[in-house]
């Protein structure tokens, strides 16, 4: 398969000098040429209504027109656009990937960097949402299991981190049984796998935690042909973390990473696991599966068990895990649940300075007794039609350690795809909160200095 070497890697967002530019991506990273000092953006992307804007806004604050060309960094209404919001969000609207699409690409558009940006801290952001998107957006034939895996040690080779790796039956060995259960009907070099990154000396222990569901059929519990038809972002949580890691190491935050993704292709087949089954967990916990497609919560279960035992400062999981949250909150706004109020109101602070917006839905006790089971110590979904987003979250809450103090967690429930397309959001994969979630740990660790665009108080 082609894998994300052929997409993700390519030349990267650079700083450059006073007299750098800023070229647009093709699903490959973008980088910084030598050029005159001009201010303006130069060389308009060449489709209507991409430009600096706050995404948020349907509207195209300084959107360039097809063919135009000298546009200032100015917002709607006239007033300037902060440099660092310029050149992300022209960043955000300049990609496109066309991996796959024969003839040749269009020539990339160019930006002048606006005066004052912070371009390591932009270049950064925007390095971090490409790699996302590449991800996500390329088809589960070449994003399987094995290629999440090679992305990882990518990564680590060009930040000097180490991998391990728990492969196929070896999950089993290794206490991962329920990362195993999910993806064991897969096909032979689609295996399902645990990859654990660690990175750093010293510091305070961030773990990060994805689901890395390749492709999600449902299981026995099969899936419609309409809510299959994207089913390769389901990949997406893991796509945000080996993003958030790949930002936060770039910028050599003083804290100690571990990267944890649960990699499985939740096909069907005779080795399918099967409604009724019951599964244990790698805490001994016991699960009675209602539903095989309720099972990116069982891979971050072992997975949330195994950050719990590296006595971390901060865990931090994201997941493309409930239809139930974009009822709740749409496509676009990701929800936020936190076992600690300050965090929690941190991150929603700070996610709306960059444009970044997460909402927080509540981890609402009253509804433990959804998840309760006649034949094990629990269930993998709730009773009836609601509520599917919080017995989600409670559940991964359940596997949290030490009891009943649990270090501070934040828990993701993320679309990680647009739709369709607006500006600086074009449709496929997305990094939703991914700025976000750098802005927080940046602030937590490292002070709320410019550095990574988030300004200060």
């Amino acid at each position: 398969g082609m894998g994300v070497g052929a997409l993700g890697r390519g030349a990267a967002v650079g700083g450059g000098d006073a007299a750098g530019r800023m070229e647009g991506g093709r699903g490959r990273g973008i980088r910084v040429e030598r050029r005159g000092r001009r201010r303006e953006l130069l060389r308009g992307v060449r489709r209507a209504g991409v430009g600096v804007e706050d995404p948020r806004d349907g509207g195209a604050a300084g959107g360039l027109a097809a063919g135009g060309a000298g546009v200032s960094a100015a917002a709607a209404g006239g007033e300037a656009l902060d440099g660092d919001a310029a050149a992300t969000g022209w960043g955000l609207g300049a990609y496109s990937f066309e991996a796959y699409k024969s003839g040749a690409a269009e020539s990339p558009s160019l930006l002048e960097w606006p005066e004052g940006a912070d371009r390591g801290g932009v270049s950064r952001a925007l390095n971090g949402v490409y790699l996302v998107r590449d991800l996500i957006t390329t088809p589960a034939e070449d994003m399987g299991p094995a290629a999440l895996e090679r992305t990882a040690r990518e990564l680590a080779a060009r930040h000097g981190a180490t991998v391990r790796t728990v492969v196929g039956e070896d999950l089993l060995a290794e206490n991962f049984p329920m990362v195993h259960a999910v993806g064991r009907a897969a096909a032979v070099g689609r295996e399902p796998r645990l990859v654990e990154l660690d990175w750093g000396e010293s510091g305070p222990l961030v773990a990060l935690v994805g689901k890395g569901v390749t492709f999600d059929t449902g299981g026995l519990d099969i899936k419609p042909a309409a809510a299959m038809l994207t089913m390769k972002k389901d990949m997406g949580g893991a796509a945000h973390v080996i993003g958030l890691a790949d930002m936060i190491m770039a910028a050599n935050l003083p804290v100690r990473l571990k990267l944890l993704l649960g990699c499985a292709e939740n096909a069907i087949s005779g080795a399918a696991f099967r409604p009724g089954d019951v599964l244990v967990a790698r805490d001994a916990t016991t699960v009675e599966i209602h539903n095989t497609d309720a099972e990116g919560r069982l891979v971050l279960a072992d997975l949330l068990v195994l950050a719990s035992e590296s006595d971390p400062d901060l865990v931090v999981d994201v997941a493309t895990l409930t239809g139930a949250g974009r009822v709740a909150l749409g496509t676009d706004v990701p929800a936020l649940f936190c076992n600690d109020d300050a965090l929690a109101d941190r991150l929603r602070a700070l996610s709306a300075r960059v444009a970044d917006d997460v909402w927080r839905l509540p981890l609402w006790p009253g509804y433990e007794a959804e998840l309760d089971s006649k034949v094990a110590d629990c269930k993998n979904i709730g009773n009836g039609p609601y509520g599917g987003a919080i017995t989600a979250a409670l559940f991964l809450q359940r596997f949290l350690a030490p009891k009943p103090t649990p270090p501070p967690w934040i828990h993701i429930d993320v679309m990680a795809y647009n739709t369709k397309s607006a500006p600086g959001r074009p449709e496929g994969g997305e990094a939703m909160g991914l700025r976000a979630l750098f802005a927080l740990i940046h602030d937590r660790y490292a002070g709320s200095s410019a550095d990574g665009g988030v300004p200060a108080e």
